[in-house]
């Protein structure tokens, strides 16, 4: 064979063989930026360039053509091309050289803005400076937060007599100036822990729930009968679950026999309050009865690699009971957390039946994942282990007490729900800190305590004074511009629009889903119909942890002429005119049941008018209407 020669030649070595980068050339240097004439500042001039410009490749861990820059000895050692930098000799560093784009094949970064020519002069001036690197700093993936258990920083007294969300909250109203107002009245209070508990509005005669005064230990005792409410309990915390655990999903493209419901395990659990360590540990090793959520979702057609039922698993789990998202981490490293691939497959491997080969964007990679849990800190799980032996100890590590972020993710879950807001926003985002930490701690702490005990921390949130201070609206508020001063004003769910309209208009579903001992027939335990779903019930094909407040014009057709709540309405008028009664008497019972007041004079007068006398048909539905589209109906204050 004869030598290869020549310019061909050349390129041919420069494509086929794996020859290190050449020395830089005295020109190449020259070409060069020039180097910064000042002392440079490793914290003030270096690593804002590393952060925004490096770190989301070659730092938290991550490792690029095997460059990693978490720390001076990481960056010194280089990467599959050599020495990335030369102390003391800028232009001979391959690190300044890439940057500066002298190989117009291998500029860095590969992604965003290029670095300026002032960033690169500094660059130089660091290295031929020394490279000095302070002590302290690292671009290295850090700790966990909410993960480790931790008590809070203040001490919360048993004894008192103040609920202890209360004082920890004075020293935050005391830092950020805030006089808390005096609580809502007592209309208010009821309709809002009515809503929260059990998911109805208050018997419009108060029988046996009256409360007066404003009394805190009237106020307890109600939030603590409503809690005792076991079914009515369950009906309506079903819905938050199900949105969680996407369970009850009909839609398009679902193989039907992939997977059953969980709705009677999950309504068994609900209603007899089993702890919420059992609860999970039912879910993650689970039962035939509870094996939904992690089953997953299996889809007619082609689907992507990171929708396999063992990621999907990987994703559910990561997502309700530990706050991460791991859905970009699934289909590659994460842009905009520090997940990887990796992390997303060793999870699923617990749930699969077989090995898994990694798929990057969804091309095979070749590799092929290990089982292990995303937080090793809490424990290691044997890869070669049966899958029953997995899922039992994945299920041991969540629920283990080691593991702080299962508690936390919960409460704070809960916090959201009954405040608009969670003390960590948004919720599965639980790698952040709380706006008040040490709440966030006590309440985690509190329910490991109480042995996981949910309707107890509920009871101690809808006890306290900052869940009866007024409602405030949010507006559009930034997780970095908030600051507490109170529940937000919140709207109802669909379900609860639904049952609300079932109070009032005595008009309730036929069939529940389920056998249930019920005579109405709550929304929770059917399918979505076109109300609903315009008033915001997912279709529950993905987790969903929060649902949005933003009005649609969907919703505004529904409400104005969709079928759905015109045949409510209808039938309910029907109803009350085969029942006849005095016009100002169904104003009257009409208003307490909608709002838990009487009508005004103007209000009465006003709706007797559009009733009729007698009372019409039409007249009753265009009443309730105008009733049901009033903010005081359809929003919690």
């Amino acid at each position: 064979m004869k030598p290869i020669r020549g310019a061909l030649g050349f390129l041919v070595v420069l494509v086929f063989c794996p020859i290190a980068l050449a020395p830089v050339s005295r020109a190449q240097a020259q070409a060069l930026p020039a180097v910064s004439p000042r002392l440079v500042s490793f914290s003030k001039d270096i690593q804002p360039i590393f952060d925004a410009s490096c770190v989301k490749c070659h730092g938290r861990g991550r490792t690029r053509g095997g460059l990693q820059i978490d720390t001076r000895e990481s960056l010194l050692k280089g990467g599959d091309s050599g020495p990335a930098v030369v102390v003391g000799k800028s232009g001979e560093s391959l690190l300044v050289n890439l940057v500066a784009g002298m190989d117009p094949e291998r500029i860095m970064p590969r992604k965003g803005s290029r670095l300026t020519l002032e960033q690169i002069g500094l660059l130089r001036a660091w290295i031929d400076q020394g490279l000095h690197w302070d002590a302290g700093i690292t671009f290295a993936k850090p700790p966990p937060l909410n993960l480790t258990p931790r008590s809070p920083s203040i001490a919360v007294s048993a004894e008192s007599s103040v609920n202890p969300i209360d004082q920890i909250l004075r020293r935050y109203f005391a830092k950020t100036g805030f006089n808390p107002p005096a609580h809502v009245n007592d209309r208010l209070f009821a309709r809002r822990v009515y809503l929260d508990t059990i998911g109805l509005l208050p018997p419009e005669d108060g029988s046996g729930e009256a409360i007066t005064d404003e009394d805190p230990q009237l106020r307890a005792e109600l939030v603590r009968r409503l809690l005792s409410y076991d079914q009515l309990y369950a009906e309506h915390w079903l819905s938050f679950w199900n949105d969680l655990l996407r369970n009850d999903y009909r839609g398009a493209g679902f193989i039907d026999g992939g997977r059953e419901p969980i709705t009677r395990w999950l309504f068994a659990v609900l209603s007899t309050n089993l702890s919420y360590d059992k609860f999970v540990a039912q879910l993650i090793n689970p039962t035939h009865a509870s094996e939904g959520f992690t089953k997953g979702i299996v889809w007619r057609g082609v689907v992507n690699a990171s929708q396999s039922p063992p990621l999907q698993a990987a994703q559910n789990i990561a997502q309700v009971f530990m706050g991460v998202n791991l859905k970009c981490a699934s289909c590659h490293d994460s842009f905009i957390n520090d997940w990887r691939l990796s992390d997303s497959y060793g999870l699923a491997c617990v749930y699969s039946d077989r090995p898994l080969e990694m798929f990057r964007c969804d091309k095979p990679t070749g590799q092929m994942a290990t089982a292990r849990f995303i937080y090793p800190e809490l424990g290691e799980i044997d890869p070669k282990a049966d899958k029953p032996a997995r899922l039992k100890r994945l299920a041991a590590l969540i629920t283990s007490p080691k593991d702080g972020r299962l508690s936390r993710t919960i409460v704070n879950r809960l916090w959201a729900r009954f405040f608009g807001r969670g003390l960590i926003e948004p919720v599965d985002d639980m790698e952040q800190r709380a706006w008040d930490q040490d709440l966030l701690d006590w309440l985690a702490e509190d329910l490991v305590a109480h042995h996981y005990d949910l309707k107890r921390t509920i009871q101690v949130i809808l006890t306290s004074e900052a869940y009866q201070l007024p409602a405030v609206d949010l507006g559009e508020t930034s997780p970095k511009d908030y600051v507490f001063r109170g529940p937000a004003v919140r709207r109802l769910t669909a379900e609860e629009f639904r049952d609300a309209l079932g109070e009032i208009t005595a008009v309730w579903y036929k069939k529940p889903e389920f056998p249930v001992a019920t005579e109405e027939v709550r929304s929770s335990l059917v399918a979505a119909d076109p109300l609903t779903l315009a008033l915001g019930r997912p279709s529950r094909d993905q987790v969903v942890t929060t649902r949005t407040a933003d009005a649609t014009t969907l919703q505004a057709l529904e409400l104005t002429n969709g079928r759905t709540l015109a045949g409510i309405l209808a039938a309910a008028a029907w109803h009350t005119v085969d029942s006849p009664q005095p016009a100002s008497d169904l104003v009257e019972l009409l208003y307490r049941r909608a709002f838990g007041r009487s009508p005004t004079s103007a209000e009465q007068e006003l709706a007797v008018g559009v009733l009729g006398t007698p009372p019409q048909p039409q007249g009753v539905e265009d009443l309730l209407w105008a009733m049901t589209m009033q903010p005081e109906f359809q929003l919690i204050y």
